[in-house]
């Protein structure tokens, strides 16, 4: 899929208000208790917004607090690893999906994950659904990875939790969690997914022209949501937090390199591989030492024989730059091959020639190409304020804090609610 992302919390108030005669004109509140909207616009670069008009998606920027410049994924920078540190506010190698694919470690085992896998075991840590309803609370996902994963607190209903369905347009995706406000039962927190602008742009890269009508699209999904919101009276009873997945950057066929090209040093052959680029992931059978793979293969990159061969650094899990946080898991490959910015890893060179054009993300979490956006509107976010960059792993306990749940154990800090929220 490669693809997620665009989030919004909607948090609403706790408390009915009675209209006293000096009330009269100021609207009663129509909610009783908090609800939080966590919307994903997958691939949603930081920076998009500017790129064509943008006006509701501007209304949430100028009226609350933006991430700037835009928040941080985490590494891998793809799809499924970062919607679900969102969800959880895990780092991957904690929450068991290290990738959007990859082999059981089990050498015995020839179970793979793979995004449509739902079975709980691959699926480690409490998102923030289950949290909600383990604090006695409704909530509802209309699509978000890791949402259909059934567990003891969490059994996905069809008709809080409908099962992934790509072609369901985005107005009824927006329509259904609208409708979501008007049951008997009103979910506290409630997920959606959009795969736009990720598709667009991995057919034609972040700055073709192309890419500007899934902005469009996505900023006209957001307009019908707010006047759904409107017209239930709620609208400036929520908070909203809008949040993507990852960014997007350029590549072309002159950034490539060729794993064949290192066969003078080491042959890798292909049952080796679970993945090329952006995240090289190499797993030798267990009688090579992967100590000597590594040896091998940074003496032919530093050749200057191998093309390009200079935008491929290759580690042993454990000597990834700790930063990542992408070491302490048994399902990391014990290889792993960072890919520079927009360079493409590919194990031998086509028969024909090909020209290969469009885009790309999974490179390192601190480059800006892969930063998403991060907007909080509403009561407890401030207005107009920029604040700095942050890993996603914070979220979960943003939205614990607004909703006023306790919240699981997990890899955010349990001080930064304080330092982006107003208080109550």
């Amino acid at each position: 899929m490669a693809a997620l992302v665009l989030a919004f919390v909607v948090v609403l108030s706790t408390q009915h208000r009675s209209a006293s005669s000096s009330e009269i004109s100021r609207p009663l509140r129509v909610l009783d208790k908090p609800l939080v909207i966590l919307i994903s616009s997958d691939g949603f670069r930081w920076g998009y917004q500017w790129k064509v008009p943008t006006p509701n998606i501007d209304r949430l920027i100028s009226n609350g607090t933006e991430a700037f410049p835009g928040m941080i994924p985490v590494y891998p920078s793809v799809t499924f690893p970062n919607h679900y540190s969102i969800a959880t506010g895990l780092y991957p190698a904690w929450h068991g999906i290290v990738a959007n694919y990859f082999r059981d470690p089990v050498r015995s085992s020839n179970e793979t994950f793979f995004m449509g896998n739902l079975n709980a075991k691959w699926w480690i840590g409490e998102p923030i659904w289950e949290t909600v309803v383990k604090n006695g609370l409704e909530a509802a996902v209309y699509f978000w990875p890791g949402s259909q994963v059934v567990r003891k607190s969490w059994p996905c209903r069809p008709e809080i939790c409908p099962s992934y369905n790509k072609s369901v347009p985005f107005e009824v995706r927006v329509d259904a969690v609208l409708g979501y406000l008007d049951l008997p039962q009103r979910p506290s927190f409630i997920g959606l997914y959009f795969e736009e602008p990720d598709e667009e742009g991995h057919q034609v890269g972040p700055d073709a022209p192309q890419i500007s009508a899934a902005i469009t699209r996505v900023d006209s999904m957001i307009g019908r949501l707010l006047e759904g919101l409107e017209k239930r009276n709620i609208l400036e009873e929520v908070t909203i937090i809008m949040v993507g997945d990852h960014g997007m950057v350029g590549t072309c066929d002159k950034k490539l390199i060729f794993l064949e090209d290192l066969e003078r040093w080491i042959q890798i052959p292909k049952e080796w591989v679970d993945s090329t680029s952006p995240v090289l992931a190499i797993t030798p059978p267990l009688d090579v030492d992967a100590k000597v793979v590594v040896e091998k293969m940074k003496q032919g990159l530093a050749s200057g024989s191998v093309a390009n061969g200079e935008f491929l650094q290759v580690y042993l899990k454990e000597d990834l730059p700790s930063r990542l946080h992408y070491s302490s898991s048994e399902r990391i490959q014990p290889i792993i091959g960072m890919v520079e910015e927009g360079y493409k890893v590919e194990l031998t060179r086509p028969r024909k020639t090909h020209t290969e054009c469009g885009g790309a993300h999974g490179y390192d979490n601190l480059l800006v190409s892969m930063r998403t956006i991060f907007i909080g509107h509403g009561p407890q976010f401030a207005r107009g304020k920029k604040v700095p960059s942050f890993v996603n792993v914070e979220v979960y306990n943003v939205i614990a804090t607004i909703l006023g749940i306790n919240g699981t154990s997990n890899n955010g800090t349990t001080a930064f609610p304080q330092s982006i929220l107003l208080s109550k």
